[in-house]
């Protein structure tokens, strides 16, 4: 009686971890046989590479709309004022400088800014 009892908490102890697992959720498939069986979703823990694209291209075009609204003079001249300041603010100003990418962004945008 005592295997019986093992044997069934063992049975009830598998079941609870595979519910656990199929609660962040399942995938259902139907076998050759007609069995629905269902398996835990795959979650790929892997750097999310398209948010971070995401973030650089809105970098970018901030920095180009910035440029466009302020124009090449005045944006320059901040970025002189802001060098000149702790570190904080030379570290800004030098990933706020002017590179190709946002003058061209600029470029395009300059006539609907003003």
């Amino acid at each position: 009686m005592a295997n019986a009892v093992r044997g069934f908490e063992s049975r009830l102890k598998m079941i609870s971890k595979e519910r656990a697992r199929l609660a962040d959720g399942y995938v259902s498939k139907v076998g050759k046989d007609g069995l629905i069986v269902f398996r835990p979703k795959s979650r790929s823990g892997g750097f999310p590479i398209k948010g971070l694209a995401l973030l650089v291209i809105g970098f970018f075009v901030f920095k180009g709309l910035i440029l466009a609204h302020l124009g090449e003079g005045t944006f320059e001249a901040r970025l002189a004022t802001l060098s000149q300041g702790s570190v904080v603010e030379q570290s800004g100003a030098w990933i706020m400088q002017a590179d190709p990418v946002s003058q061209a962004i600029a470029q395009q945008v300059r006539p609907f800014v003003k």
